[in-house]
């Protein structure tokens, strides 16, 4: 028998993609646009101007209750006993060996309550690892991936443009604050995956529609996910199932100022050996010295693999990551990647590749 078809889920917005024109693609079990104009033009808008993301394929875990901070103390590499109310913060979720499960943003909304933003791959297994850790903790966790939809506005007027619609003060860098924006009740948030200012809305997915148009009627423009990985990668954001693994931990991946060993969050023990050893490997940026382009899974001889690459549209060169031995992972050294049998000299550099202080 052929294999079954597999269900994608469509986001609230899918008719304004069709109507727009956006090339729709499957992505993490969801048919999301992939580009409008073009991915270079959306690119440059969002790092000059302003753009708008359709990002409502995220998932939302909701933990309250009396022990929702000790219980997210208990899985979340960060500090949660540091995040105040109205403040976000960015963790990982990790195996006991270490390995990453997730990366998470996570929001305090109240005394005991929680919103944290899981990638769309990751959201079913990240709430079954949640409810299966839940026993003996006073604490609810609940599934409210059907209760949000989610926009990203990014760029240097972000801020210009959704302070023309909202009803007061937007949060600043990692806050976030309920906010009426175009009509429609929300959390903004002083988040996101670009390099650029700007906001995350987190809202009713009925009204995603009418606060879409009025962006769009704003300034902003569409940006679909190839612009956002193009812009992530510019400023070395990591993206799951990419930069990150359950084969790799957080002090590989660069990310150990987002572990705090000492809270004894799962995988804190071989999170702390890998950084008192230091790691075999590290994830290093890089640009391709000539023409030619990177892509994941492509060797680095003598050891490494690149884990991200893409042409940048701001730097118009290749540019990458790659996990590579950690006494080849200094700036400055050089390094061949096979591109299909082609061998293309590249340099190790100091993480951001870009960034927008620079323009």
């Amino acid at each position: 028998m052929p294999p079954v078809a597999e269900t994608l889920r469509r986001s609230p917005l899918h008719d304004r993609h069709v109507a727009a024109g956006a090339k729709l693609i499957p992505f993490a079990g969801w048919e999301m646009p992939v580009q409008y104009a073009g991915i270079r033009a959306e690119h440059q808008a969002v790092r000059t101007h302003a753009g708008v993301f359709d990002v409502s394929h995220m998932g939302q875990i909701e933990t309250c209750g009396p022990q929702a901070p000790e219980f997210l103390q208990h899985l979340l590499s960060n500090e949660v006993r540091k995040l105040a109310e109205g403040r976000a913060q960015y963790s990982l979720l990790c195996r006991e060996d270490g390995g990453v499960l997730d990366d998470l943003f996570t929001y305090r909304l109240a005394d005991c309550v929680f919103l944290t933003v899981t990638n769309a791959a990751n959201h079913a297994r990240d709430l079954e690892w949640f409810r299966a850790r839940a026993e003996g903790f006073d604490v609810d966790v609940i599934d409210r991936s059907d209760s949000f939809a989610m926009l990203a506005v990014q760029g240097p007027d972000a801020r210009s443009i959704l302070g023309g619609l909202a009803d007061g003060s937007l949060p600043s860098r990692f806050h976030c604050c309920e906010r009426t924006l175009a009509g429609a009740a929300m959390l903004v948030c002083g988040t996101g995956y670009t390099g650029e200012d700007g906001c995350e809305l987190l809202l009713d997915p009925a009204q995603a529609a009418q606060v879409w148009d009025a962006l769009l009627d704003a300034g902003a423009q569409p940006a679909g996910l190839g612009a956002r990985d193009t812009l992530r990668l510019e400023v070395c954001y990591h993206l799951y199932g990419n930069d990150l693994m359950v084969e790799r931990g957080p002090i590989e991946a660069g990310l150990g100022w987002a572990c705090a060993e000492r809270t004894g969050f799962i995988g804190s023990e071989a999170v702390a050996r890998v950084r008192t050893e230091g790691p075999a490997e590290k994830l290093c940026a890089f640009v391709i010295d000539g023409p030619g382009i990177a892509r994941q899974g492509n060797e680095v001889r003598g050891g490494g693999v690149v884990t991200s690459g893409t042409f940048s549209p701001s730097l118009e060169r290749g540019i990458g990551m790659a996990y590579l031995p950690a006494e080849r992972a200094e700036p400055g050294t050089r390094i061949e990647i096979d591109v299909r049998g082609s061998v293309r000299p590249a340099t190790v550099v100091k993480k951001p590749i870009y960034s927008s202080k620079e323009r």
